[in-house]
């Protein structure tokens, strides 16, 4: 679960498959138990002979000595008792439930090895059997635990029965040992791995001074641990990249990244100095067992499988959460002109696949008491809408999800029905007539504009349409005015449209893109608006979002990934589509980071391959905050553009 309650991306396993799993490992104790190997017994003692001719060989055995003084020592022989009894146990079960609950991106893994692990140990007793030192006749060691009548070992009745034929490999020193292995991949703290070691080390002494193990038992226990863990390295069932995320790999080149994100615009008048990085990190670390995708990379590129997602715990936060300050030498604030050069370098800069797909930038000296948040993802990991979603579960936000969640959704029969619909009608949405003038790669020019969010829906409902129908001709007008080549008569737009489905956290593509033909020629913006609004009624009915979801999610999950990969490259760019639109809901409640609170959030939308321009809107507490990415090619001043989107529905109004 999330910290506030909702399913996170990475379920736990059910607490009760997990018990069952152990009483499953314990049972496979018992058979070992109860149908040992003929001649069990013999061969125990001679392996444990063997073992101490072995050592004493090799000159080290000091088992011995170390046993005698122990037996002397009054309450040290009983707290050594005691913690061979107890501690490899309680460890190795607080580490499960610890990474259970709070690392659940890790638990498999981490369950699986020491599943393997106990196989091991447990085929070792079958096959090799080896009698403790305190055994062997003759050798002269005490058992101490025994002499002691320690509780919950086999000086008490209740463990009688227990195997004490099974020293090789030692499980004390292994379950010890394999906790300071995890700690160390998941926490990794000098503290951490300082008690630990110090906890191993005690173990070790232990096993030896108790007479119970020889110290080759530990050595064979380290052995046992490194094969455990690679095995379940390999083993462990992977999380594929589901097809529809899949998607904007294959589409992604250098020249077109295919991250989302939002810009975030905090007002700092309580604390002028704004969010610091080392707040933000701490941020983001407290929520990432909800976010196992920020704490995940991407396995290496196959054309023959999906890639899946792997385990990335040695985060370079200095990378993840960069900081900048725009002040300028003289002391003002740089701008929201250097803050849109800077969004509009990120947006040209892919995200490298070597480790995860995220970066939250943190940036100073906007304007004044304004400071902003640049925060991105790989289309990979979540759509336009569950980045705004993730973005506001960092901030204890409620989830925009939740009223998608518990959306009304068509049965089975209605979805066959919509998608048969919809397949044909997608298969007659045609073509652009011509392209769009884009560089190569593009010269990307980002800016924003916020328009009171009741006064967009007015002016909708004046001339009787909806807000993305307003939006559509607010955009074909400013283009019509401010594009540095000739236009043609219409351009084929790619518009957003959300899918009312249920998901896990805020993770995967659940959206759909329609298209819709856009008048470009020179009319009375009224006359345009109308056009528009007539063309986007086809759009209401849904049959094209469900048939779209069906080829991006049901098909596409059946295709080779190599046809896939070419399926995703001719489609999705200028020669099926001339630029991207998309409205979105946002926030409509306050929203504090930390102590600054969220003025308004905008959009970033990644071009598609040979696509000029992406606009996407947000309607955030009370505001229409829209976002514009334009090729210079296209259009040299995006605030231009956006004056002139302005100006459009002033004309309307």
């Amino acid at each position: 679960m999330t910290l506030d309650g909702r399913p996170a991306a990475v379920r736990r396993p059910n607490w009760w498959g997990e018990l069952l799993l152990g009483l499953a490992l314990f049972g496979v104790y018992l058979l070992v138990e109860t149908f040992p190997l003929p001649g069990r017994g013999p061969r125990a003692h001679a392996n444990g002979e063997a073992l101490l001719a072995f050592e004493r060989w090799l000159h080290l055995d000091f088992e011995l000595p170390v046993n005698r003084w122990l037996a002397g020592q009054g309450w040290i022989r009983v707290f050594a008792n005691y913690e061979y009894a107890i501690t490899y146990i309680a460890s190795a079960i607080i580490l499960l439930i610890w990474v259970h609950a709070r690392h659940p991106v890790h638990y498999r893994p981490v369950r699986n090895s020491f599943v393997w692990l106990n196989l091991f140990a447990l085929a070792c007793f079958w096959f090799f059997p080896v009698a403790p030192p305190r055994m062997l006749e003759g050798a002269g060691f005490v058992d101490t635990v025994r002499l002691g009548h320690t509780f919950l070992s086999w000086g008490s009745p209740a463990l009688q029965g227990a195997n004490q034929l099974a020293a090789m490999p030692s499980l004390h020193v292994g379950w010890a040992l394999w906790v300071s292995v995890v700690l160390a991949r998941i926490r990794g703290g000098w503290a951490v791995q300082s008690v630990s070691a110090v906890h191993v080390l005690i173990t070790f002494g232990v096993i030896i001074a108790t007479g119970n193990h020889y110290w080759i038992d530990a050595a064979a226990a380290v052995v046992v641990i490194g094969l455990a863990t690679r095995i379940a390295r390999l083993a462990r069932p992977v999380e594929r990249v589901p097809a529809s995320d899949t998607f904007f790999l294959h589409v992604e080149t250098p020249g077109y990244p295919q991250h989302v994100g939002g810009l975030i615009m905090l007002d700092t008048s309580k604390n002028p100095s704004g969010p610091t990085k080392d707040w933000v990190r701490s941020a983001l670390e407290a929520k990432l067992p909800a976010m196992p995708r920020y704490a995940q990379r991407l396995s290496p590129y196959s054309r023959w499988w999906r890639q899946y997602w792997v385990p990335h715990p040695d985060i370079d936060w200095d990378w993840h959460v960069p900081d900048f300050d725009l002040t300028r030498p003289d002391g003002t604030p740089g701008g929201m002109g250097e803050l849109h050069k800077l969004v509009a370098r990120f947006q040209s800069e892919p995200l490298p696949r070597d480790r995860p797909l995220w970066r939250f930038a943190v940036v100073r000296g906007v304007e004044e008491n304004t400071a902003a948040v640049i925060s991105l993802v790989h289309h990979a990991v979540a759509d336009g809408i569950g980045t705004i979603s993730l973005m506001l579960e960092l901030f204890d936000s409620p989830s925009l999800l939740e009223g998608l969640n518990e959306a009304k959704r068509p049965n089975a029969l209605q979805k066959v029905a919509a998608g048969a619909v919809g397949l044909a009608q997608l298969a007659t949405d045609g073509r652009p007539r011509a392209q769009l003038p884009s560089g190569d790669p593009p010269d990307r020019r980002y800016a924003t504009l916020q328009i009171p969010l009741d006064d967009v829906r007015e002016l909708a409902r004046k001339h009787r349409v909806r807000v993305t129908d307003l939006l559509l001709g607010g955009v074909a007008g400013a283009l019509r005015r401010v594009a540095v080549a000739p236009l043609p008569e219409s351009m084929l737009t790619s518009v957003t449209l959300m899918a009312a489905e249920p998901r896990p956290g805020a993770e995967g593509n659940v959206t759909a893109a329609v298209m819709v033909d856009i008048p470009l020629g020179d009319m009375p913006e009224a006359e345009r608006l109308a056009r528009i609004a007539r063309a986007t009624k086809r759009l209401r009915t849904g049959t094209r979002v469900v048939a779209s979801r069906f080829v991006q999610h049901t098909l596409a999950n059946l295709l080779p990934v190599f046809f896939h990969a070419w399926f995703a490259r001719t489609v999705y760019n200028e020669r099926f589509f001339n630029g991207t639109v998309s409205n979105m809901p946002g926030a409509a409640w306050q929203v504090d980071f930390g102590e600054h609170p969220l003025r308004t959030a905008f959009a970033i939308i990644p071009l598609a391959p040979g696509t000029p321009f992406t606009v996407g809107v947000l309607g955030w507490h009370g505001s229409f905050s829209m976002s514009a990415t334009v090729d210079a090619t296209l259009v040299d001043s995006v605030d231009g553009f956006l004056a002139e989107f302005r100006a459009v529905l002033a004309e309307l109004d």
